[in-house]
């Protein structure tokens, strides 16, 4: 069964392609059923953020209305990247199948070692700074609204 879901994975990375898009797919499987299917769109579509698992976990999400996926599985062409492992963690998935590991795209320049080594940096020591700017004139703080509204 797996092998069946990693074949539709695989099919989907090397369509995108023909987009101009990189070599990734992914889908989500719950009770032996995709729920989702998506390949990488960031390039055709000028989105940064429109990775295979990301596309593919906001897709099941919809279809299952809920923002937790625990009892799904994902299967993805590569490891994710530190943005889609982020989504996957958000996400409750616990299982994660891939085909080719992070060392193996690395090979072709289709890893993000550098999102990697700077998200285990502490914030001071990444090349990208983070400033702290609170308006003084702000009604409300979005957190107490949060807490207030008790969800």
């Amino acid at each position: 069964m797996q092998e069946k879901f990693m074949e539709v994975v695989i099919r989907l990375a090397c369509d995108t392609v023909e987009h101009g898009n990189t070599p990734f797919g992914a889908v989500i499987v719950k009770n032996g059923e995709i729920i989702s299917e998506e390949a990488n769109e960031a390039r055709s579509g000028n989105d940064p953020t429109a990775h295979a698992e990301l596309l593919a976990i906001r897709e099941a999400a919809k279809k299952l209305q809920s923002e937790s996926l625990a009892g799904c599985d994902l299967y993805a062409s590569g490891e994710p990247c530190p943005m889609c492992l982020g989504a996957i963690y958000l996400a409750d998935i616990k299982n994660v199948y891939v085909a080719y590991s992070l060392e193996e795209a690395a090979a072709y320049d289709l890893a993000s070692p550098y999102i990697y080594e700077q998200v285990a940096k502490r914030n001071e020591n990444r090349d990208i700074s983070f400033k702290t700017v609170k308006p003084r004139h702000v009604k409300q703080y979005p957190f107490e609204v949060w807490k207030k509204a008790g969800l």
